[in-house]
């Protein structure tokens, strides 16, 4: 027993029983609420119904005059691909326009290169003895899924306050050439919430990399999904790499599915000229052409960035008391115990909760238990392997005030019990 159990026994017995009793009036609930993944609520949902009608029985060309009900366009009709490029602040020739998930466009594109060549490689990187991939952590769990996926070596990089730690990553890629990549999520990180620094950005694009195919792969996943009325800003990443001279250093991903409907957004890729030619000569492969109509459609609901960012505020305005609950119910159950500590996000779709080091599986053990459904601890670190067994992401956005409130109460009281358990183990 540690000298803290010993010297308050009494007291830390008196709390557990108290929280247990507490425990199991929530057991005898028998809740059922998911706060498992960031996904949009109904009522975000709702938002975009104006898509089943921003075009009409006769409104199927594009300017030019494409129909886009028929076969073609690889890179996407023209007007999506500029209101894509005003998002990824670049040219719309830089720009790839694809189906709902930039998740497919990432995992395709990892594919191709086990396969083929990428500009600057000599081989493939499937016929190569090993192929690594640096992993910032906590991260993306479906980014890391792909490298299991595929037999990638993942390995994991600090985070810092700006970002992820440079001089850790620098020493990394100019020593080993199998080091072919990196994922970023670089504003409103997943889960922690960390908008990359200028710095961080500029020292990214200028990586001495040993390996000549090196790429990163920028997920700009929340990009406009901003909490506050001062939005974060962003280097643009794709400026830096040319300034830095690795102009097909980088592929910049996105897609409008936490904009208009996740199951029916359209997803974007920018990078180099270089790298798009490699890339759509594969695609030509795969497919004749994405859905036109549905990127019409978008361009048709939201017009142009000022549209998409006055859409954006609408969804902020819905989830923000969400994020808010949240934190004050982390603050007023735990602040001050020495229990657990939590990001602030100013954007983006989730919240970083650390709880004392060896508790989180319990804890989210304990939660679905009583019927509150948790991302699985260590899944924000790679093969689900949390070196401290402390991280939990949580998801605010798709329970309702009422719901999310009873979850945060169990959540924080599940993280006391289990923390008095071990301290009295």
């Amino acid at each position: 027993m540690t000298q803290l159990a010993q010297t308050n026994e009494l007291t830390l017995r008196d709390q557990y029983t108290f929280l247990v009793r507490s425990y199991e009036k929530f057991q005898a609930q028998k809740l059922k609420l998911n706060m498992a993944r960031g996904i949009p609520c109904q009522e975000q949902l709702d938002l975009s119904n104006g898509l089943f009608d921003c075009t009409g029985p006769g409104d199927y060309k594009t300017g030019n005059g494409v129909d886009c009900r028929n076969y073609g366009g690889i890179e996407g009709i023209p007007e999506v691909r500029e209101l894509c490029a005003e998002l990824l602040e670049t040219d719309p020739q830089q720009v790839l326009v694809g189906g709902n998930s930039s998740l497919n466009l990432m995992f395709d594109l990892i594919a191709h290169a086990m396969f083929y060549p990428l500009p600057g490689g000599s081989r493939a990187w499937g016929k190569l003895p090993a192929v690594k991939f640096l992993c910032p952590s906590p991260g993306y769990d479906r980014h890391f899924a792909i490298c299991e996926h595929l037999g990638i070596e993942m390995i994991p990089v600090n985070y810092r306050q700006d970002g992820p730690d440079m001089d850790q990553i620098e020493a990394l890629v100019a020593a080993d050439p199998a080091i072919k990549g990196i994922w970023c999520v670089p504003k409103y990180s997943n889960p922690l919430g960390i908008t990359y620094s200028d710095t961080v950005i500029r020292r990214l694009a200028a990586l001495p990399a040993k390996a000549g195919d090196f790429r990163i792969f920028y997920d700009n996943a929340y990009n406009v999904h901003h909490l506050t009325a001062t939005p974060a800003r962003l280097l643009n990443i794709l400026d830096a790499c040319k300034q830095a001279g690795h102009p097909d250093r980088v592929f910049v991903f996105g897609s409008t599915s936490k904009m208009t409907f996740p199951g029916a957004g359209i997803a974007m890729l920018a990078s180099s000229d270089a790298n798009l030619n490699w890339l759509k000569k594969k695609i030509g492969i795969q497919t004749i052409g994405p859905d036109k109509l549905n990127q019409l459609r978008q361009v048709r609901f939201f017009r142009n960035r000022a549209g998409i960012e006055a859409h954006m505020q609408k969804h902020a305005a819905i989830i923000k008391p969400k994020f808010d609950l949240v934190l004050t119910t982390l603050t007023a159950e735990l602040a001050g115990k020495s229990l657990a500590s939590w990001s602030n996000p100013q954007g983006g779709y989730f919240i970083s909760l650390d709880t004392l080091p060896g508790c989180a599986k319990q804890v989210v053990a304990k939660a679905a238990a009583a019927g509150v459904v948790l991302t699985p601890a260590g899944a924000t670190f790679p093969y689900g392997r949390d070196p401290e067994d402390k991280n939990i992401r949580l998801s605010p956005t798709f329970p309702s005030l009422p719901e999310l409130k009873k979850a945060m109460q169990l959540l924080t009281l599940c993280i006391q019990l289990v923390s008095i358990e071990q301290e009295l183990a």
